[in-house]
């Protein structure tokens, strides 16, 4: 039987977009000032954690938090596709609100996490959800007994808790999804497990989600999230 090999899941730092609650699935957004804040105390957070490999998605929000993990511990960065957030077609670039007006039928099959609904041009759940596991475990089967970061964003944070705790797509969320919380997983050629989720002790103050309806202030001993729609950013 194969060592496990350690996974540090990190989603990227913050953008102007993740404080809009406007979609960015593969567009590529740029770090705010406080993602690029965000990103280096990420970093200081994980250089003493041992990583011996940094993946991200090439997108680069990103990229540039794991530009700054990776270099605070002396690594590259190695990009991968399949570490993208999901593609969301003609709803990128619009905000909650205008989807709702603009696309309704649509917008209630996404907020009803519908597995099989894609908005046009975008990819359904079920293909996100197999497209980003079957790359963070090819990835991760790379390194029995490493340790390894990857860094990608908040749907394939998500699909990653999912596949670890074996937990419907269709299942509302009730675990955070924060800008550059840690999440702990465990691979083998069994799949994932939970080690530890939502780590944001390296920040400071209030992180803001995207993901939950804008009442819910992200703390580090703030009570979960719940998810109402699928993945944006």
């Amino acid at each position: 039987m194969s060592e496990p090999t350690l996974v540090f899941a990190v989603r990227h730092g913050e953008t102007a977009w993740n404080v809009d609650t406007r979609i960015q699935g593969q567009l590529n957004v740029g770090l705010n000032a406080k993602g690029r804040w965000q990103a280096a105390r990420a970093a200081a957070a994980l250089a003493g954690e041992g990583l011996q490999h940094v993946y991200s998605s090439d997108l680069a929000r990103a990229h540039d938090t794991a530009l700054a993990i990776a270099g605070a511990s002396g690594l590259p960065v190695q990009t991968d596709r399949g570490l993208r957030e999901r593609g969301f077609g003609r709803f990128e670039g619009r905000t909650w609100a205008e989807i709702e007006t603009h696309f309704p039928a649509e917008s209630a099959r996404w907020r009803a996490r519908d597995p099989a609904f894609a908005p046009e041009g975008g990819e359904t759940l079920r293909q996100f959800y197999e497209r980003a596991v079957a790359a963070a475990a090819r990835l991760a089967g790379r390194h029995p007994g490493e340790t390894i970061a990857l860094v990608a964003h908040g749907g394939v944070m998500d699909c990653l808790y999912r596949a670890a705790a074996r937990i419907e797509l269709g299942a509302t969320r009730t675990w955070q999804l924060g800008n550059t919380a840690v999440n702990r997983l465990l691979y083998t050629p069994e799949g994932f497990t939970l080690v530890g989720w939502s780590d944001t002790s390296h920040l400071d103050g209030a992180e803001h989600d995207e993901f939950s309806d804008g009442s819910f202030d992200q703390t580090h001993s703030a009570t979960p999230a719940t998810d109402r729609v699928g993945h944006a950013a």
